[in-house]
């Protein structure tokens, strides 16, 4: 099974169809009137269909288990033709496209097997995926392109030339593979007025994304949000709650980190903990969602 633990949870919804023709107008009277000898076909199928979506983790290896909140099964009929559309709908962080599909699947199934004693041509036709939303790919459009961000770790140590930094060539790599450029890459002691400074060059120079990594903790040397504060426009106070919550369901002490988001002119502003595995873990619970702030501060979105 793929590695999904990295995911936040977010809305997800499918929908899939799958048609059932039979062979003579006979067949479909005896649907609609009730009559076919194993009982009221659309009730029962739906029932199955239901059965199918909450099974689909347990007949396809590679499903993840998932709750399922919202299932709706609906039928049309054009001619001889019977199309059947599900829609799967769940709060979780892979979507439900199979969910969906194994569920049209096994509503035709269904179909086809209380049918097949009154009509030997039925056919199973066109089980198919016709939407869905919630993945990554539906927000794309609304991400800022061509970002230049600024690294900033904040460390006595590896100031001194007596550690290695790991955290801020993580985040660095993160935003790589997002496609923003990180021209800006620097060191600074845990020191108030060489981080505040070190912000001002960068907002002095326009770029856009600005994240300092370390001094997010409670020992007397983590200054970061101190020293950030004071020169914000505006906090965003959602991300530095998603940030929380994120490695707060990964790791208990996620709650001792101080982790501050705001706003200076059109700079988005990141203080993120030292460790390296709370730093990746901090840029993969707000993005890619949050290059769509670049635009709402250029007055392109809202």
């Amino acid at each position: 099974m793929v590695d999904i633990t990295h995911k936040a949870n977010t809305l997800r919804s499918a929908t899939a169809q799958a048609i059932v023709k039979v062979s003579a107008k006979e067949t479909i009277k005896a649907i609609e009137n009730g009559t076919v000898p194993k009982g009221d076909v659309f009730a029962m199928s739906k029932a199955a269909g239901l059965l199918g979506v909450k099974k689909t983790a347990d007949l396809l290896p590679d499903c993840h288990p998932m709750p399922i909140e919202y299932t709706d099964i609906a039928y049309a009929i054009n001619d001889l033709e019977i199309t059947i559309k599900v829609t799967v709908k769940t709060i979780y962080k892979t979507g439900v496209e199979v969910e969906a599909m194994h569920g049209a699947s096994i509503v035709a199934l269904n179909m086809y097997d209380m049918l097949k004693p009154i009509d030997k041509g039925i056919e199973i036709h066109q089980i198919k995926l016709l939407e869905k939303r919630g993945g990554k790919s539906d927000f794309q459009s609304q991400y800022a392109k061509g970002l230049r961000a600024g690294v900033v770790v904040c460390s006595d140590t590896i100031s001194k030339g007596e550690g290695e930094d790991k955290a801020g060539k993580a985040i660095i790599e993160k935003l790589n593979a997002l496609e923003v450029e990180v021209p800006e890459y620097v060191v600074i002691p845990d020191e108030l007025i060489a981080i505040q400074k070190q912000l001002k060059l960068f907002t002095a120079a326009a770029i856009d994304l600005i994240i300092f990594t370390g001094g997010t903790g409670l020992s007397p040397r983590d200054v970061t949000p101190e020293a950030l504060l004071p020169l914000l426009d505006k906090r965003v106070p959602g991300m530095e709650e998603a940030i929380r919550k994120y490695g707060q369901d990964r790791m208990p002490y996620a709650m001792l980190s101080r982790s501050v988001a705001g706003i200076i002119g059109n700079s988005l502003v990141l203080a993120l903990p030292g460790s390296t595995k709370g730093a990746a873990e901090s840029i993969d619970a707000i993005f890619p969602h949050v290059l769509h702030s670049f635009k709402v501060l250029k007055g392109e979105r809202h």
